[in-house]
Formats: C-alpha cells, sequence, structure tokens
C-alpha cells in the first residue's frame, strides 16, 4: 500500500493540482467576499471551501480517470451542490430568502470545477460572470422593486397566517374560513401545521390575487383580538 502511494507521487501532477487549488482558493474568495460585505448566509469562507472542494474532486477525477474521470466527478460534484444549496435556503414569514445564496453556491463550484479541470481561463470567466450577477444587476433589481406593483404581469400569493391553541383548532378553523368569506376573500388552499407543542398554525392562501391592504390588515386584526388566538398576520408573496 506505501509503495502504490510512493508511485503515484508525480511532482509534475502535484504542481498542477497546486495550481488549480489555488486558482480555486482565489476566485472563490472574491466571490465569497462579495457576499461576506453583504453578511449573507454563505459568506468568504464557504464560498472558498465549495470551489476547493470541487476543484479537488475534478482534479482527483483527472488523475484517477482522465477526462472521462472527471466528467463523472463534475456530475456529482452538480448533484451534490443541490443539497448544500438546499440548506441555505429558508422560509420565513411566508416568503422564501436564499434563493441568491444558494446560486451563487452553485456558481462557486462551478468555478471550483473548471480549475481542477485545468480551465484556468474559463473558472476566471466563470467568476467574473457570477460577480457581475451579484453587482451589476443589483441596481437593475432595486430600480424594478422600487415600481409600484403590477398584478397584470405578476402574480401575488396573498397568505393569512393564525396561531391558535391545538384544542381549539377546529373552532378557530370555522372562524377563520366564515371571516374571510364574509369579506369576499375566498380560500384557494387551507392547511394546518404544528406549532410548538401546544399549538398550530393556520395557512390560509387566498384565491384573489389583489386585495386591499387596509382592509386585509383590520380584519386580520379583528381575527388576531379574538380570544381563543394567539396571533394573526398576513402576507403577500410573488411566484414565477
Amino acid at each position: 500500500m506505501q509503495l502504490e502511494a510512493l508511485s503515484n507521487i508525480n511532482l509534475i501532477s502535484l504542481a498542477d493540482s497546486c495550481i488549480s487549488l489555488g486558482v480555486a482558493f482565489i476566485l472563490g474568495g472574491l466571490i465569497g467576499l462579495e457576499r461576506q460585505y453583504r453578511q449573507r448566509t454563505a459568506g468568504l469562507r464557504t464560498n472558498v471551501l465549495v470551489a476547493v472542494g470541487a476543484a479537488i474532486f475534478v482534479d482527483m477525477g483527472n488523475r484517477l480517470g482522465g477526462h472521462e474521470g472527471a466528467t463523472h466527478i463534475v456530475a456529482y460534484v452538480v448533484s451534490g451542490i443541490g443539497f448544500l444549496g438546499a440548506g441555505v435556503i429558508m422560509r420565513e414569514d411566508g416568503n422564501i430568502r436564499g434563493l441568491n445564496t444558494a446560486a451563487t453556491l452553485w456558481g462557486s463550484a462551478a468555478v471550483g470545477a473548471c480549475a481542477g479541470a485545468d480551465l484556468i481561463l474559463e473558472a476566471l470567466m466563470g467568476t467574473l460572470f457570477v460577480l457581475a450577477a451579484n453587482t451589476l444587476l443589483r441596481p437593475v433589481v432595486n430600480s424594478i422593486n422600487r415600481k409600484p406593483l403590477n398584478l397584470a404581469s405578476v402574480e401575488v400569493t396573498n397568505t393569512v397566517y393564525v396561531i391558535a391553541n391545538r384544542n381549539r383548532q377546529k373552532e378557530v378553523l370555522s372562524l377563520v374560513e366564515s371571516a374571510l368569506e364574509h369579506n369576499h376573500y375566498p380560500i384557494r388552499d387551507l392547511s394546518v401545521h404544528a406549532f410548538g407543542e401546544h399549538e398550530v398554525e393556520i395557512e390560509a392562501i387566498l384565491a384573489a390575487t389583489s386585495v386591499d391592504s387596509a382592509k386585509l390588515d383590520l380584519l386580520v386584526q379583528n381575527i388576531a383580538a379574538l380570544p381563543i388566538v394567539t396571533q394573526a398576520f398576513w402576507s403577500p408573496s410573488t411566484v414565477d
């Protein structure tokens, strides 16, 4: 086993691996610096680790199986990074957060894979495009977000959330449904989730994509004021 390990030592290949990992470290660091500056979930170290890890796997595939082996390794990197990306995606108040961070990790893995496959210029180009997407496109996104919502081109999902004691679940469900229907807000979907040990969260997705915010605020406040309700709020979210 030791002799095999010694026979695998190749200083030229080692120098090539050093270049690949060094490039992955630097380029992953550039992507991570932008994320760290904006205080994102996956910052400098995470992006560097993803890029270097991808480079190590692909470089190993190059050493052990040539280009065909590296291709197989890249396929595993692509599938594996999806699980890491899913870990930074969070749901908060009915909205999804972290999609851009997950996509940036995906880009870091691609950059690392290029570096590991000795495609140094391609890795550099990939880094520039990832950074451009996170920086140059930001003013465009902010400009669009500041504009009034055009309901003709964007579908909005309005969801009412009600927290109540588990023992009063049926009673609260009936009151919520009745209140929404009475105020002409038909329910498209209704679900109940456990919320702690003794409470449940009732999630009512409204069929209407356009609502009067002031009226819905008042309706939700009235629901929250009920003695059998712990908390109530509503949240709009856009979908593709």
